[in-house]
């Protein structure tokens, strides 16, 4: 299918969240367009502000399986991959597949978990697969992961490894609605449930494809040229100790090829990584000491190096 069929998936998409998730318009498109891209997605805020909304109506809206897994301290990696358990039955040992046999996965309060247990992500993230005493299991091709922790509350927390926070395509803060969307809110759930009456809008063969036709926007060498340079100059400021990883930047152009299929174009634009950076990148970087004791954030400083960076003309015609 073309990118303005795409685009109007993806409005389908968005039209029915914004049916039980209410405002913040942005927070819809940037989780429709990390599905369109094969990605996951961190959903960092305070609790009250409909994370576990927001995900269970992408579900419903592609009517695809979908899993919730609470992170506790005390919770097991096989809890989440699953076990081989010895069935009396049938004298042998049966494997039970964990939640992440399913296409939406929820990670409730993902850093409520032990290293150890959020390790076990790294692998179905990453490969669409887990391997559970020695074999390797395949997922579903369709494997999204939204994940979910309040950036306020520490006690009994573990923070995220660079290694998990790089599995994660891009970081999304929701916010608080405003007073108009708020008020909106309070009248649809006050005598019903909304989200219950979501009706599934992409089936889960058009989803295949409309991730397989992302892949194929057109990104000219000018905007992979802009990409690399953005990656590297992370790696090259003296505030950052880690930089974006070449994997950080291919996640940078698919989120971008999603990005403008999702707006109904077929090519990547300059505006689309400036709008896409910040989101991919900021909680992939590591700054040094001395800038986290200024009080810079990741988002700033990538704001910075946008600004010095320069952006290629952009081509009037379509490729």
């Amino acid at each position: 299918m073309d990118a303005v069929t795409v685009g109007k998936f993806a409005e389908a998409i968005k039209e029915n969240i914004r049916k039980a998730f209410i405002g913040r318009d942005e927070v819809i498109t940037l989780v429709t367009t990390a599905l369109f891209a094969g990605g996951h997605v961190l959903l960092e805020d305070v609790p009250g502000v409909g994370k576990t909304l927001l995900a269970r109506a992408l579900a419903k809206s592609i009517g695809c399986d979908f899993k919730r897994i609470q992170f506790t301290p005390d919770l097991l990696p096989s809890d989440i991959s699953g076990i081989n358990f010895y069935n009396r039955q049938t004298n042998e040992f049966t494997f039970r597949p964990g939640p992440v046999f399913s296409n939406i996965v929820l990670a409730d309060e993902i850093n409520r978990a032990t290293p150890r247990t959020q390790s076990a992500l790294l692998e179905c993230m990453q490969e669409k697969q887990v391997t559970v005493d020695g074999e390797t299991k395949a997922l579903s091709d369709i494997f999204f992961v939204i994940a979910t922790q309040n950036p306020i509350e520490t006690q009994g927390t573990f923070a995220l490894p660079e290694a998990q926070l790089d599995r994660f395509l891009m970081k999304i803060d929701i916010g608080y609605t405003n007073s108009e969307d708020s008020m909106e809110i309070l009248r649809r759930y006050r005598v019903g449930t909304p989200e219950q009456e979501l009706v599934q809008v992409v089936s889960a063969q058009q989803l295949r494809q409309i991730v397989e036709d992302c892949k194929n926007i057109h990104v000219d060498d000018d905007i992979m040229a802009y990409i690399i340079a953005i990656c590297e100059a992370t790696r090259n400021h003296s505030d950052v100790a880690l930089g974006a990883s070449p994997r950080a930047a291919l996640a940078l152009m698919r989120a971008c090829q999603a990005y403008a299929a999702v707006n109904s174009r077929s090519f990547v634009i300059p505006d689309d990584v400036k709008y896409m950076a910040k989101k991919v990148l900021s909680h992939r970087l590591v700054l040094r000491v001395l800038s986290r004791s200024r009080r810079d954030d990741a988002s700033e400083l990538i704001d910075k190096i946008l600004a010095v960076t320069e952006a290629p003309a952009e081509k009037r015609e379509n490729p």
